[in-house]
């Protein structure tokens, strides 16, 4: 006879196919922002398809948290879903964000550390992207945290040079200001990525 424990194990893994595709998206997202500001302001126009990337970043949150309405039995337990759902939601938002800002303000003209800053934020996002398939069978993943974790450490440091930057050297206040707001967004992404490796880290330890 089988045991209790398998009668009511989760059958369900859809959840984890919702995670891969959000981390694809977050990817997707990240990699389109690096693109608009290395070219800016040629390829504004990215800023559209970022949008598009929010978009779906909420309709796979909602999906996530209806599915978790409908499902008795969970794969893993039902805080770390919404905490890991509600993380990489939180990505794709400050990463649209950080290109709302630049059309928002009218930047003529992107700072090196702006292009610095979604390079980092578009390498962590694709180790959040390859790190998130091996949920399903709770494999190890420290190798993808450290690096996660090495480069919000290198985006903090950068981040930080980047706003002293714009107080030296006479800038204009608004400029400093817009600039400030731009990094912060972007900042506050690459962190975003290093508190989906966190949850990702809890949830392997709960389930190896």
């Amino acid at each position: 006879m089988p045991r209790l424990a398998q009668v009511f194990a989760p059958k369900d893994r859809e959840f984890f196919d919702l995670f891969e595709e959000a981390g694809g998206n977050i990817a997707r997202a990240a990699d389109l922002l690096d693109q608009m500001i290395g070219s800016w302001p040629e390829r504004s126009d990215l800023a559209r398809d970022i949008l598009i990337c929010e978009q779906e970043g909420d309709r796979i949150t909602h999906d996530i948290i209806h599915r978790l309405n409908q499902t008795f039995v969970t794969p893993i337990d039902r805080e770390d879903i919404l905490e890991l759902a509600s993380a990489l939601d939180d990505v794709v938002d400050e990463t649209e964000e950080a290109a709302d800002l630049m059309g928002l303000y009218r930047i003529e003209a992107p700072m090196e550390q702006a292009q610095r800053l979604a390079h980092i934020l578009v390498q962590s996002a694709r180790q959040v992207a390859e790190a998130i398939p091996r949920l399903r069978g709770f494999q190890d993943i420290s190798h993808y945290i450290v690096e996660i974790h090495r480069l919000e450490n290198d985006g903090d440091r950068l981040a930080r040079e980047a706003v002293a930057s714009l107080f030296e050297g006479g800038i204009d206040p608004m400029v400093v200001i817009r600039w400030k707001d731009i990094y912060d967004r972007l900042e506050a992404a690459i962190d975003s990525t290093e508190k989906v490796a966190n949850v990702m880290e809890t949830v392997i330890i709960k389930n190896a």
